[in-house]
Formats: C-alpha cells, structure tokens, sequence
C-alpha cells in the first residue's frame, strides 16, 4: 500500500491572475512539520496571526491551474469562498489522508462517499 500524498481540487470560483486567466483546477500535497512551523518565523505572521494561513497554503498547494510557483500573493488574490474551501480541504487531507468524507442522506439513512476535491459533490 502506498500513501498518497498529493490531492487534486477544483476551487469553487477559481484563481484570476494577472491577464485575467482562471485557474480552478489544481493540487495540494500533505503538510510536513516544516510547513506547519516555518510560518510561525515569518514576520507577517508574528505581526497578524491571521496571515499564517496564506503562508501555510502557499507552501502546500503545489499546482493551480497553469501556475505552478504558488506565493503568499496568489493565495492573497484567492476569492474567499476558495480560500474557505482550501482551509477546508487542507484539514481533511491532513487529519484523514484523503480527500473523501463519507456522508449520509438525511432522508433515506442512504450513506455514500463525497470526495472534496470536487465541489458541489
């Protein structure tokens, strides 16, 4: 058995860069300590805890659409509905090594397999 490591999402608005190109589709790969620490040196950090998150995504979020050097400025430029969604993604990830949740139908008890990568599931 191998561990994943990588993760493939679709951001629920998508990324706009500078020459208005979307970019919704992309991947996120699992936290290291490193990743989890080194935010906590930067000074944009220290001087608004807040921060840590933009820094922490631009680390782990390896490929958005075309772009493949993902800085603390794009994860700045994100809409907050990604943003929101990222933070989500990340914790799943992280905490359960994959990105499905299993789910159950509030009406009929049915339960099925909802991955996150994919919004609107």
């Amino acid at each position: 058995m191998t561990l994943q490591t990588e993760f493939e999402f679709t951001l629920p608005r998508g990324y706009v860069d500078s020459e208005g190109n979307l970019h919704r589709d992309g991947v996120m790969r699992l936290a290291t300590a490193a990743d989890e620490i080194y935010p906590l040196k930067d000074m944009r950090v220290k001087s608004n805890q807040a921060y840590l998150v933009i820094v922490l995504l631009s680390r782990v979020i390896t490929r958005l659409g075309t772009l493949t050097s993902i800085t603390p400025a794009v994860v700045e430029r994100l809409f907050s509905a990604d943003l929101a969604y990222l933070q989500d993604f990340y914790r799943q990830i992280n905490e359960n090594g994959s990105s499905h949740l299993l789910a159950t139908c509030p009406e009929c008890n049915h339960r099925f397999e909802v991955d996150l990568g994919v919004p609107g599931e």
